[in-house]
């Protein structure tokens, strides 16, 4: 490669195109040196820095960088990365992540004698390669991302290594996230394989742009090698997002992991895992999805079917929130499907994202606030009396779990409804009938834990009766204001949507 070749290729790494991935590496960066430089007894503020800096950049994206929601798509970096106003949205969809998991790990690490500052530094390298992740243009980038993202999670999965559920729940996820990165990996390997193939028309040898690789897949689409590497590739994917047959890690996974790692995997990895489906296939594997929406239909209804159905017999609170987490990934891949013929559910798709953040954080505050020292073993028997006893942390579970029911006139029943309407425009009347199936059997499970919450359950007088922690730590200010946000964003969204809603119905 010349030097003129070098000099064009550097023209393109534009490096604010990406400050805030910058900004939070940099800051990751800035924790450990804070650690090294600040005396032991400052070094509970060093979280709080974090966190706040982390509410600056998002203040920064959302008002004053508000430009770049409605911009055209660019490329940078030779075409490494896609910037669009999607990527924009999920940069602070990720961030919103980050800032929530680092307030439950400032919960959570406080009744624990493990470092601290590390956990902090972990989630905010993963948010970084999420927020790359959900703009990537080229093969190379998507798997350095999403490697990057799935190390990370090695580590916070096991965080709390003195516990042996929690070391089983790291092996497993390591063991099987290696597997769904061969399997990645080899899908990818193919279709560079065939891609570049002289024989074949419109090969290229950078057939891992995904312009590229599109342009090719348009002119041999019949090609088995490459329909088995696309296979692979959304295989891969579904791991991530918990879609079955993929699904087996979560229920242990989930359980043992420590409580804010089980919330950032239960939303940020699935999240990440969505916005790759939707790059892939709306813009790559266009010309292969008359063979990949067929089988990408039939998980989506296995998926809210087994979720929700074995979500009903569960009594452990963190390894029911897993498996109703793999129902809401059938159903966001229902909007994926049907925004092929449909473009208006993408924005659907987004918004289901957000209202299912809101919730799921709002359930996991109060999870993280009842845990006692054994983090894993959380259940629904914990939970009696709580609105009694603890009236506020029985609201936000309230309004949670029905946001994720998809009650009215909450955020998740908005975000179902859209989802529901592009189905139905989509003419997938079969899919919709499941999807309304699972909605129905999923009220059964999450009732029954605001019944434990809200109302006396009888018992035999000689049955043992559970040991029923309370609050290990007092509500401080900050949690209560964080719990309120998550709440009120859930309460505000379903009631109204406004020009937040409008604009993600009416941008792609």
């Amino acid at each position: 490669m010349d030097s003129i070749s070098l000099k064009v290729i550097a023209d393109t790494n534009q490096w604010l195109a990406i400050y805030p991935e910058l900004a939070l590496g940099l800051l990751a960066l800035g924790l450990l040196v804070l650690e090294l430089i600040l005396p032991r007894s400052a070094h509970r503020l060093i979280p709080r820095i974090a966190i706040w800096l982390q509410v600056l950049l998002l203040v920064y994206l959302v008002l004053l960088d508000r430009d770049k929601f409605f911009a055209g798509p660019e490329i940078t970096f030779d075409g490494l990365l896609l910037h669009s106003p999607m990527g924009q949205i999920m940069r602070v969809f990720f961030i919103l992540c980050s800032i929530l998991v680092c307030y439950l790990g400032q919960v959570a690490l406080e009744r624990q004698s493990m470092p601290r500052i590390e956990f902090f530094h972990i989630v905010l390298v993963v948010s970084a390669a999420m927020m790359l992740l959900a703009q990537s243009n080229h093969f190379v980038m998507l798997f350095v991302a999403l490697e990057t993202v799935t190390v990370g999670f090695f580590i916070l999965v096991s965080y709390f290594r003195h516990n042996p559920l929690t070391l089983e729940a790291g092996l497993k996820y390591l063991i099987l996230g290696a597997l769904s990165s061969a399997i990645l990996l080899f899908g990818i390997v193919l279709l560079y394989g065939v891609g570049g193939s002289p024989d074949l028309p419109g090969s290229s040898t950078t057939s891992m742009n995904f312009d590229s690789l599109r342009v090719f897949l348009e002119a041999n689409s019949g090609n088995v090698l490459a329909i088995v590497g696309a296979v692979l590739v959304i295989a891969g994917i579904a791991f991530k997002v918990g879609l079955v047959p993929f699904q087996i890690w979560i229920p242990d996974v989930y359980q043992g992991a420590p409580t804010p790692t089980t919330a950032f995997l239960a939303v940020g990895s699935k999240g990440a895992g969505i916005a790759l489906l939707i790059i892939l296939l709306h813009r790559v594997f266009v010309p292969l999805q008359s063979v990949l929406v067929p089988m990408l239909g039939a998980m989506a209804a296995a998926t809210i079917l087994f979720g929700n159905l074995a979500a009903l017999t569960q009594r452990n609170t963190k390894r029911l929130m897993g498996l109703s987490g793999v129902s809401h990934a059938g159903f966001l891949l229902l909007g994926i499907i049907a925004a092929i013929s449909i473009p208006w559910a993408r924005g659907a798709v987004v918004f289901y994202l957000f209202s299912y953040l809101f919730a799921t954080f709002a359930v996991f505050a109060v999870m993280t606030h009842l845990a006692g020292p054994d983090d894993t073993d959380q259940e629904l028997d914990h939970y009696l009396d709580l609105a009694k006893e603890q009236p506020f942390l029985g609201t936000v579970l309230a309004i949670g779990l029905g946001s994720l029911a998809g009650i009215p006139p909450l955020a998740g029943f908005i975000g179902k409804a859209l989802i529901f309407v592009a189905v139905f425009q989509a003419g997938m009347y079969g899919l919709l009938a499941v999807a309304i199936l699972g909605v129905i059997i999923s009220i059964y499970y999450y009732f029954g834990w605001i019944k434990a919450a809200y109302f006396d359950t009888w018992q035999l007088p000689d049955q043992d009766q559970p040991d029923v922690p309370a609050a290990k730590i007092a509500i401080t200010p900050y949690a209560r204001l964080a719990m309120l946000g998550l709440t009120a964003a859930t309460v505000i969204l379903g009631f109204f949507q406004g020009s937040f809603g409008n604009w993600l119905l009416t941008t792609w």
